[in-house]
């Protein structure tokens, strides 16, 4: 039998993390803080190692940390005094807290919670529970101070609110205002990566699926109504509107159209012709002044949520300004519109798009057809099919509400896109939009599309900008023979704009 790894795999993955500092939204009793200590025992038992000082938020956390780094030190063989209580001078009373050191002349300690604690260190230091300081702001300013000396901050912790400043943490994360390595660990995820069967390893106990859904099962039932913020990562308190009305209105733009168009019933019936002229017509007449207008030094993208039927089709354009600012100059909505012509419709736009980078579009049910042929005609390098998770708007929600709140985004003042906008809530921590529809003044169901059109132009802005080099044809004549070629012989090449050298060495 080959033993397992001692390390989990997302405890091997705390553990690996060298970024300056990393954040832990985690589920309760993960191992997380025991394999903290073991990342500890190798930056403080090793020569050109680091001080360690961690900081729970009473004096057992305290007392736990320092026997469980007293474990790694034995079984790394790594020479160290036993655990001791020690007393550390401060200018205001001397502070009592547990300590190992070792031979390297480093030292793992273990403080409380005063922020002046941390003061003239230097080293490595470990926020365990960081939800539940009383003054975790200032631990968090304290802490980062210790990185102008090359040092480490580690900060984990379940949740305890939509509004604590640990939660505040993990959103500017996700959001891009910190560059901070984060991870996340609900039950689930270290259920999948074999909690459950280190524990029976542990207990000497059988494992089997059946076991641990119902060890699962009896744990959520413990937590009762706070399974879901203790075991699964979701801050309570979680449940209102996740954009307010006012500062989507603070972003919208007078003089910025939204284009409506409604198919006649039964189009999709049309012979093809009629069905392409009637939607040329649209384009030219609704959509062709508005790409005109489009900065055309601008990079652009676009989102497009699908629908067929009941809701609507919403595609949104994109320019990104000179300072990363996201413009939304128009969007289009399309109510019955048949797949050809939506098809129409979006190719018409796209190839209009000035220096086109990216777009995201909706490819569940229906929509992964539109989203098909959008990726054979401009490529898997300009197209991403999305097919809506959980997963996915935890990453990409962030930075789309960090653009409202910072004033880098901007879009048409319209009262059905607020409407949209406004519909986003929070459903388990998540932004989302909820399965209710809603009608417009119009006589039209809504469930959210404009909104979900442009939270994945945003997306699209945010990833890697690809720009196609263009190959056109070029008819050359040479005079004279070249390699015995004839007076008159024509040549065919490739002229490449962007900078290379052509077949023909035209560029």
């Amino acid at each position: 039998m080959i033993a397992p790894d001692v390390l989990l795999p997302y405890q091997q993955r705390w553990v690996a993390d060298e970024s300056p500092v990393a954040v832990c939204e985690k589920s309760r009793r993960v191992g997380l803080s025991w394999a903290e200590a073991c990342a500890s025992v190798l930056d403080a038992g090793y020569e050109n190692g680091m001080d360690c000082w961690y900081v729970g938020y009473n004096k057992d956390m305290a007392q736990e940390f320092i026997r469980d780094c007293a474990f790694w030190a034995k079984h790394f063989n790594v020479a160290c005094g036993e655990a001791e209580e020690v007393l550390i001078d401060d200018e205001e009373k001397d502070i009592l807290s547990f300590q190992i050191r070792f031979a390297s002349g480093k030292r793992i300690t273990a403080l409380s919670s005063r922020p002046s604690n941390l003061r003239g260190k230097q080293g490595r230091v470990i926020l365990d529970e960081a939800a539940f300081h009383q003054l975790l702001k200032e631990l968090l300013k304290a802490a980062i101070a210790l990185l102008m000396w090359g040092g480490k901050v580690r900060i984990v912790s379940t949740h305890d609110g939509e509004e604590n400043e640990f939660n505040t943490l993990v959103k500017d994360i996700r959001a891009g205002r910190v560059d901070y390595s984060l991870h996340r660990i609900t039950l689930d995820d270290a259920l999948g990566e074999g909690l459950f069967k280190r524990i029976c390893l542990k207990l000497n106990k059988e494992w089997s699926p059946e076991a641990e859904a119902a060890w699962r099962d009896e744990l959520v039932k413990f937590y009762r109504d706070a399974a879901d913020e203790e075991l699964f990562c979701v801050p309570s308190k979680g449940g209102g509107v996740w954009l307010p009305r006012v500062l989507i209105e603070a972003r919208m733009v007078k003089d910025r159209p939204v284009v409506r168009w409604r198919a006649p019933d039964g189009m999709e019936l049309w012979p093809e012709h009629t069905l392409k002229a009637e939607v040329r017509d649209f384009c030219d007449a609704e959509l062709r002044p508005q790409l005109a207008l489009l900065d055309p030094n601008r990079p652009s993208c676009f989102g497009l949520d699908f629908a067929r039927v009941s809701d609507l089709t919403v595609i949104a354009p994109l320019q990104i300004g000179g300072t990363l600012r996201r413009d939304f100059p128009f969007l289009v909505e399309l109510g019955n519109t048949p797949f050809k012509a939506q098809e129409q419709i979006l190719f018409y736009m796209v190839d209009r798009l000035p220096r086109f980078s990216h777009g995201m579009l909706d490819a569940g049910g229906n929509g992964a057809y539109l989203a098909e042929v959008a990726k054979q005609r401009y490529g898997e390098m300009q197209i991403t099919e999305v097919k809506f998770s959980e997963t996915w708007y935890r990453e990409n929600t962030g930075p789309f509400k960090a653009g409202f709140e910072d004033d880098s985004i901007s879009l048409p003042a319209d009262d059905e896109v607020l409407n949209d906008l406004s519909a986003f809530r929070l459903v388990k921590g998540v932004p989302r939009v909820p399965d209710l529809r809603v009608t417009d003044k119009r006589g039209q169901k809504r469930h959210g599309d404009a909104g979900i059109a442009m939270l994945l132009s945003h997306a699209a802005s945010r990833q890697e900008i690809y720009q196609p080099y263009r190959y056109d044809a070029v008819k050359l004549t040479r005079q004279g023979g070249v390699h015995g070629a004839s007076d008159g012989d024509d040549f065919r090449g490739v002229r490449i704009t962007g900078g290379f050298r052509s077949r023909s060495g035209v560029i």
